[in-house]
């Protein structure tokens, strides 16, 4: 719009006064939401008592407040935010801290969509790490090998037609493969439903950088 005057094309503007909120803070949010009688916004799977003018968002477990006052509170799988509700817009400090320590929360949720489907990280430790994958009807993921890590798959929804090195394999639900350290890989579905399996992941480093492509039908490099 500010490029428009002086255009072909005839603006005019007229005021409106509807109410406008551009929610930036976790406390413009509060502020519209329904309330409950102590002045709490509650969303999802929530107990609460003794506790007043709230703002409690529980996306995939329970989340309980006792005795507390003022409080924003957004839980998702990825991390667990707490914070005085008048304090809401100081979570840019936070998001500082993660990019200093450099950690993956910043830029990679645990459920990661992708073109081809998506995966869900479930599980980690120092050399493992479980993934829930899902794989949408037709689709594949790219023909690949990893310097770092080995794959465990067991398949528990749908068929898996699997590329490991020079044999195909067709695997349905309950059966399972090994992807050795190295070797070039390919999962795809075949099948009419979405396919989902178990992935876990073994070695000394369990980056998403450690791949490397060599055909993917996304046009994606390494």
């Amino acid at each position: 719009m500010e490029k428009c005057p002086g255009s072909e094309f005839p603006i005019k503007m007229l005021p409106l006064d509807a109410g406008w909120s551009d929610l930036g803070a976790w406390d413009a949010v509060w502020n519209v939401s329904p309330k409950e009688e102590d002045g709490n916004a509650l969303q999802g799977d929530v107990l609460i008592t003794e506790s007043r003018n709230s703002l409690v968002h529980a996306n995939s477990r329970l989340v309980a407040l006792v005795g507390v006052e003022n409080l924003v509170v957004i839980e998702t799988p990825d991390a667990v935010l707490v914070a005085d509700r008048g304090r809401c817009q100081e979570v840019k400090q936070i998001v500082n801290l993660l990019n200093l320590q450099a950690r993956e929360e910043l830029s990679l949720h645990r459920k990661v969509h992708r073109p081809w489907g998506w995966y869900d990280s479930i599980d980690e430790g120092g050399r493992f790490k479980v993934k829930r994958i899902q794989v949408k009807p037709k689709a594949s993921l790219s023909l690949q090998k990893h310097h770092h890590r080995a794959e465990h798959w067991v398949v528990v929804q749908g068929t898996a037609e699997i590329t490991r090195g020079s044999e195909t394999l067709l695997l349905g639900e309950n059966q399972s493969t090994y992807i050795p350290l190295g070797e070039v890989h390919r999962l795809a579905n075949p099948g009419s439903i979405p396919l989902e399996i178990i992935e876990v992941q073994s070695g000394s480093y369990l980056g998403e950088d450690d791949i490397v492509r060599f055909d993917d039908q996304y046009g994606r490099k390494n």
